[in-house]
C-alpha cells in the first residue's frame, strides 16, 4: 500500500513542507510544452498523473489531472480542472478510459514506479508520455562540483530509462529535451547558464532533491557557489555556458505506444 504524508504526498518528498513556492518557480517552459503537446498529438482526452500545480496541461486536450498532494492541488490556477486525489499506483479509472496518459517530473517520486507505469498503460488507449531525467547523466551537470549530495540524490531517485520503457511495453521513443538558457521551469539544470538563481532558497526548495540535504550542508554548498561567483572562479570554469542557447543535459521525453 502506498504511504501518504499529512497533506497526501505519496512519494519520498513532503510537498506540504516544500511545495509552497512551487507554482512560482516551476512554470511550464513553452518550448518543452510544445514537445509534450507534439508527443500527445491526435489525442483528445489525456490523464495527467502527478499533475502538481498544472504545468504542461495543454488547452489542446481535455485533461484529467491526478495529484495526491493537497498543497499542490491548492496551487492549481482557477482555469485548470480540479485535480483528483489519487496515486499513480491505483488510478480510479477503467481500462482504456483515455486517449493518452502523461506524467512530468513525477515518476521518481512514486513508491512503486513499475506499478504506476502499468496503471498509465492500463488506462490509456494510445501513447504514454513521460518527461523525466536520465539518472546516468544527472551527475554530468556542473552543480555536482558544488552540491554532490543533491545530484547523488537525484540520480538515486530517477528510475533508469530502460526500466520505464520496459514497464510501459510496446515501442518507446526516447528523445533528449534541449533546456533553454532562459528556461522558466526551475529544475536544477534550468539554471545551467544562470547559477546565481540557485542562491535563492525558494528556487532550491522547488527542486525536491535539495530537501534531502541537511540545511547546514546545503548552506555550505551555496556559500561555496556564492564565493566562486563573486571571485570569478565559476565563470573561469563554466562561463561559456552563459552564451550557450540551450543545454542537452539529463532531461528526456519518453513516448511509448
Amino acid at each position: 500500500m502506498t504511504q501518504r504524508m499529512a497533506d497526501g504526498s505519496a512519494g519520498d518528498a513532503d510537498y506540504g513542507t516544500i511545495g509552497g513556492s512551487y507554482a512560482s518557480y516551476r512554470q511550464p517552459e513553452p518550448r518543452i510544452a510544445a514537445l509534450i503537446e507534439q508527443a500527445l498529438a491526435g489525442a483528445r482526452t489525456v490523464v495527467n498523473v502527478g499533475a502538481g500545480a498544472g504545468s504542461y496541461e495543454s488547452a489542446a486536450f481535455e485533461v484529467t489531472p491526478v495529484e495526491p498532494s493537497a498543497s499542490m492541488r491548492a496551487q492549481r490556477p482557477a482555469h485548470l480542472p480540479e485535480a483528483i486525489d489519487a496515486v499513480a499506483e491505483h488510478l480510479p479509472f477503467d481500462d482504456d478510459t483515455f486517449d493518452a496518459a502523461m506524467t512530468t517530473f513525477s515518476v521518481h517520486q512514486w513508491s512503486d514506479v513499475k506499478a504506476g507505469l502499468r496503471e498509465l498503460r492500463r488506462v490509456a488507449r494510445g501513447p504514454v508520455v513521460v518527461l523525466t531525467c536520465d539518472p546516468d547523466l544527472v551527475r554530468d551537470f556542473w552543480l555536482y562540483e558544488y552540491a554532490p549530495l543533491v545530484l547523488d540524490t537525484e540520480a538515486r531517485r530517477y528510475p533508469p530509462i530502460r526500466d520505464i520503457t520496459e514497464a510501459l511495453g510496446g515501442r518507446a521513443d526516447v528523445t533528449t529535451v534541449p533546456i533553454p538558457a532562459d528556461c522558466v521551469d526551475g529544475f536544477n539544470e534550468a539554471y545551467y547558464a544562470r547559477p546565481e538563481l540557485l542562491l535563492d532558497p525558494a528556487a532550491r526548495q522547488s527542486c525536491s532533491a535539495w530537501s534531502f540535504v541537511e540545511p547546514d550542508l546545503a548552506r555550505q554548498y551555496t556559500e561555496r557557489l556564492a564565493r566562486d561567483l563573486a571571485d570569478g572562479t565559476w565563470d573561469e570554469r563554466h562561463g561559456h555556458l552563459r552564451r550557450q542557447p540551450h543545454l542537452n543535459g539529463s532531461l528526456v521525453l519518453i513516448r511509448a505506444t
